[in-house]
């Protein structure tokens, strides 16, 4: 049998949502202190969808790497939640300050990292270092973005943000809900209060990236940009959604 999936960042480390690949069984979710532990429990997912940067350029042109730039048009007003990811020298950068100034000298025109982005570069890392250490695992891991996701679903920009100035929107979390059911997952899964060490959001994001995991594994994955960049170790740079007959005409960049 083989299993998908979905993962998201989260206070205690990583939410994932793991399902078999056939059938629409409810996932099991669960909270893993390090990424690594995904591939070290007895299931092992074939398939892996994360809500985190994969693949670093040693330098940016633009607002961020190509992905992030790619997607933002398709997101309407949710597009702030893309952040724009600077160059690897800079997300290696323990200190802020360093991050900034790393940043700066290595992208055009000059920018610096946000402080929200800069709070992710500890789970970049871990990423990378999983992957750069097994770059076979590239074919079994695939970057996400859960707002390009949830658009990929609806077929159009998302109405209610899922937060304002940090707290739980209830009508986005709804709209969220609501769409994850209509792609398949159960109202128990959907409904679920998270597990200690994650919030709410959190949970719906990796239920997203196991919805994106599905269509990978059934061969309607769609990366942007199409084909995927590579970093100078050769890991991908691109973030995954998926196509169907009823969407595929609504998410052209």
């Amino acid at each position: 049998m083989r299993w998908l999936a979905g993962v998201d960042g989260c206070k205690a480390g990583w939410i994932a949502a793991v399902a078999p690949a056939e059938g629409r069984d409810a996932a099991a979710i669960r909270v893993l202190p390090r990424f690594s532990d995904l591939f070290a429990g007895e299931i092992v997912p074939d398939i892996v969808a994360v809500d985190m940067p994969i693949g670093l350029p040693d330098r940016v042109t633009g607002s961020g790497r190509g992905p992030e730039q790619a997607v933002r048009a398709l997101l309407g007003d949710r597009q702030s939640s893309v952040f724009a990811i600077p160059a690897r020298c800079a997300v290696e950068a323990d200190d802020y300050e360093q991050a900034c100034a790393l940043a700066l000298a290595h992208s055009e025109p000059p920018r610096k990292v946000s402080k929200q982005g800069f709070n992710l570069f500890p789970k970049i890392r871990e990423i990378d270092t999983v992957l750069r250490a097994e770059l076979a695992m590239c074919k079994r891991v695939f970057e996400i973005h859960p707002e390009l996701a949830f658009r990929t679903m609806k077929g159009e920009p998302l109405t209610y943000p899922k937060k304002i100035k940090g707290v739980v929107n209830p009508p986005g979390m709804a709209e969220r809900r609501a769409l994850l059911q209509e792609a398949g997952l159960p109202l128990e899964a959907v409904s679920a209060r998270p597990p200690r060490g994650a919030a709410a959001d959190d949970l719906l994001d990796a239920l997203a990236a196991l919805v994106v995991a599905r269509h990978i594994a059934a061969g309607r994955g769609k990366p942007f940009p199409d084909p995927p960049g590579r970093d100078s170790h050769g890991l991908p740079i691109a973030i995954w959604t998926f196509v169907s007959q009823t969407v595929s005409r609504r998410i052209e960049p």
